[in-house]
């Protein structure tokens, strides 16, 4: 019977699941957890290919040997740094001390710094290969997706591309591993919350790296989290190279903070109005109850963004600034965007929001509603024509 760690030829998946993780980076929520993959090729040399989180290192030396017994691992590919993928590499190293670790210049002063790895060093540069017998394995640097000293391994032989944290998702891997042997409907939308919230930022090195890598033959992708993709390889690249454009479908996201409820029914307003006016993807997200990972993944996959804050303390209420600060982190391009908010006694919150409205690019459409305390009928037709603003302004894509 054949392992069920194979994942084509001589090469095996040998990741784990963390189902106890809260919040991935300390800071997004993992409701179906995260996969930690890591491979090996067992080949006349035998090759790991980035390691797991420390936290998991039993369960996952003991899947090595289960795959190799007692032979020494030759080479360990590191084609990311972040210690959810080379935590493990000290361990791996007193268990395994004459490994090679593979790397880039980059890779390397990383590993002296996070583990005090100085030797067994194998640099590569863009383009160098290796082979290990059946396998011929062909490096690809692919900088700042998304840390300076990402690359990209792959293995010529069998069309397996090594691609780090490219192409990946939120998400445990329930049984298997495979994409043919699993039901993958959960991971599209991880997908894009993963990417907008990780990757989000760098659009850019995204499109060099699909430019570079394009022409290869690619059969299999093997991310660093997520599912091994197969069937779906053209799905899968089509969301990265979208989102790494910025590109988004009609509709609009109206993302608003409300205290007593005077804003909220402003909101209310302005996504009744886009309706009648034909948005059908109208997509509403109070900031105090939203977390902001499911907000940013929404603004990536829609062209309008429609912001209400109330002013506190003379400021932006403080939810809708820090959303408006991840914004700006992430740099998102080729948006519209409308502006509401509402005050007791002096308004600052609409006016601030203007200086965010600068700083993004966006294209601002309709004029910025504010409220004096509660709402009016005057106040309701405001938010009926920013709603129709925003529409018309959709509408001329289509």
């Amino acid at each position: 019977m054949e392992p069920k760690s194979i994942v084509k030829g001589k090469v095996h998946y040998v990741g784990v699941n963390d189902r106890n993780k809260h919040l991935f980076e300390g800071m997004w929520p993992l409701p179906y957890g995260v996969s930690y993959n890591s491979y090996l090729i067992d080949d006349e040399k035998i090759v790991l290919v980035d390691t797991v989180d420390i936290n998991f290192f039993e369960v996952y030396l003991r899947k090595i040997k289960l795959i190799i017994g007692d032979k020494p691992i030759d080479y360990l590919i590191i084609n990311h740094m972040e210690p959810d993928h080379s935590g493990s590499i000290r361990l791996i190293k007193q268990h395994y001390p004459n490994i090679q670790i593979i790397g880039n210049k980059q890779t390397f002063g990383m590993i002296e710094g996070f583990y005090g790895v100085t030797e067994g060093q194998h640099l590569v540069k863009d383009g160098d290969e290796l082979e290990i017998g059946h396998h011929k394995l062909r490096f690809y640097l692919t900088p700042m997706v998304h840390w300076p000293e990402t690359m990209m391994t792959f293995d010529e032989t069998d069309g397996i591309l090594f691609a780090g944290d490219a192409f990946g998702c939120f998400g445990t891997l329930d049984g298997g591993f495979l994409d043919t042997r699993i039901n993958t409907d959960k991971y599209w939308d991880e997908m894009v919350r993963y990417y907008s919230n990780i990757v989000g930022k760098y659009g850019n090195p995204v499109q060099k790296a699909l430019q570079k890598l394009g022409g290869l033959p690619i059969t299999t992708i093997c991310s660093t989290h997520g599912p091994v993709w197969t069937d779906y390889i053209g799905k899968v690249v089509e969301i990265y190279d979208r989102l790494s454009k910025y590109e988004a479908e009609e509709g609009v996201v109206i993302a608003y903070g409300s205290m007593y409820g005077n804003t909220e029914e402003m909101a209310e307003a302005i996504a009744e109005e886009l309706s009648a006016q034909g948005v059908k993807n109208i997509v509403m997200h109070n900031v105090s109850k939203s977390h902001p990972s499911y907000i940013l993944a929404d603004i990536f996959k829609y062209k309008g963004l429609i912001i209400g804050s109330p002013t506190y303390s003379n400021q932006i209420y403080p939810e809708i600034e820090a959303l408006l600060a991840k914004i700006l982190l992430r740099e998102i391009k080729v948006r519209y965007l409308g502006l509401f908010g509402s005050f007791t006694w002096a308004g600052a919150a609409v006016k601030r929001m203007g200086e965010f409205a600068e700083k993004s690019k966006f294209e601002l459409v309709g004029a910025p509603i504010e409220m004096k305390q509660a709402m009016k009928e005057h106040n309701y037709d405001q938010c009926y024509q920013l709603a129709d603003a925003m529409a018309k302004r959709l509408k001329q894509d289509a």
